[in-house]
């Protein structure tokens, strides 16, 4: 499928959970989603006081995961948690390292720059530039958008790296914002949108946002509905921009995610058992009781209030649903633990995100 409009831009942190959510999809679902993959950020080892792993150990594992669970296929690659300053073990940078693993099993992997990249990070880009020839994706936050200054900035970068616009893949990343009142943050991003530079010149361009919770501490135990304010902006911004004849953007979102990356000692907190399940215009969160003390047992019940809700879309719908329905059944041996639901929530959502972008083009 081209690229255009109709597909969706999933950014996904890369942990376990995601990756094998992923991984359960065929190559002719995948054709309709392209991942903005994030290297992980390193881990807190807060008892001895130190990170979790070495650079390399982070690094090294990242290009395998990406082709054993996505694929040769289309992804944009980010770096966003690690010291570009920093070099692995052997004095090669984790940039190089990444892109000549992926470029030697034939992977499309364009890597992510930002306005505010460092001299030394965009001179590995420039390096897989020239080896790969498949352009960049730049991620734009809406304060840089905002700015009086954009076209200027956007010159320096663009002249720094020696690229085109039509060569360079625009994802603006609202992040996580305030969206209410949804009607004026609306009229306000379509005129942040209106002002980005030669908008139509660029390879593509997406919308990268979520409205997902920081924390599903706030949310009681049982059934909880929230909206999902980005999908429901989407929508109405693509009315008013094929109303106005302007370039209609690319839809993404953080999948079951908050962007904000939050340190947590586990020793200290004790998670709750709980399904993020995406529904139409909104998220469905079942949630239970802490899982240290109450166990993992608890999450068949969960499934079993789900299953029962007017919210299930059927076993048939993803992996996902197929799980949820056999671990209420007790098909499953066990219920799984927390990422193991990371997965099955993601897989849905990715799933449900596809169907939803295609019915909504389509009516």
């Amino acid at each position: 499928m081209q690229f255009d409009h109709r597909l969706y831009i999933p950014c996904l942190r890369w942990k376990q959970g995601e990756y094998i959510a992923v991984s359960k999809f065929n190559d002719e679902t995948k054709k309709y989603f392209i991942p903005l993959i994030e290297l992980p950020e390193n881990g807190w080892d807060f008892e001895n006081k130190t990170i979790a792993k070495t650079l390399d150990e982070l690094v090294k594992p990242f290009a395998k995961r990406v082709l054993n669970n996505w694929g040769k296929g289309l992804c944009f690659i980010d770096l966003p948690y690690i010291d570009s300053s920093m070099l692995m073990h052997d004095g090669i940078h984790p940039v190089s390292f990444i892109f000549d693993e992926l470029r030697e099993k034939d992977c499309l992997a364009i890597p992510t720059i930002y306005l505010n990249s460092n001299r030394v990070y965009l001179e590995e880009i420039i390096k897989v530039l020239e080896k790969d020839k498949n352009g960049v994706c730049f991620r734009l936050s809406i304060e840089q958008a905002a700015s009086q200054n954009l076209k200027k900035d956007i010159d320096i970068i663009t002249q720094k790296l020696n690229i085109k616009l039509n060569e360079i893949h625009l994802v603006l990343d609202i992040g996580a914002p305030n969206f209410v009142p949804l009607d004026g943050f609306i009229k306000l991003l379509k005129t942040i949108i209106i002002n980005i530079p030669d908008l139509d010149k660029w390879r593509t361009f997406s919308i990268l946002g979520t409205s997902f919770p920081e924390t599903i501490g706030i949310i009681k135990t049982g059934m909880e509905i929230l909206p999902r304010y980005e999908w429901q902006m989407y929508k109405r911004i693509v009315k008013d921009f094929k109303e106005a004849k302007l370039r209609l953007p690319t839809f993404g979102d953080y999948a079951i995610s908050h962007p904000k990356v939050l340190p947590i000692d586990f020793r200290l907190v004790k998670p709750a058992a709980a399904i993020r399940y995406t529904i139409d215009n909104e998220w469905c969160i079942v949630k239970g009781k802490n899982v240290r003390e109450f166990g993992f047992e608890q999450y068949r019940d969960l499934c079993k209030m789900l299953i029962s809700s007017k919210y299930y879309s059927g076993s048939s719908f993803s992996f996902g649903d197929e799980y949820i329905e056999n671990c209420a059944n007790g098909k499953t041996k066990k219920p799984g633990h927390l990422p193991i639901w990371r997965k099955i929530g993601t897989n849905h959502h990715i799933q449900k995100i596809i169907t939803d972008i295609s019915n909504f083009y389509v009516s």
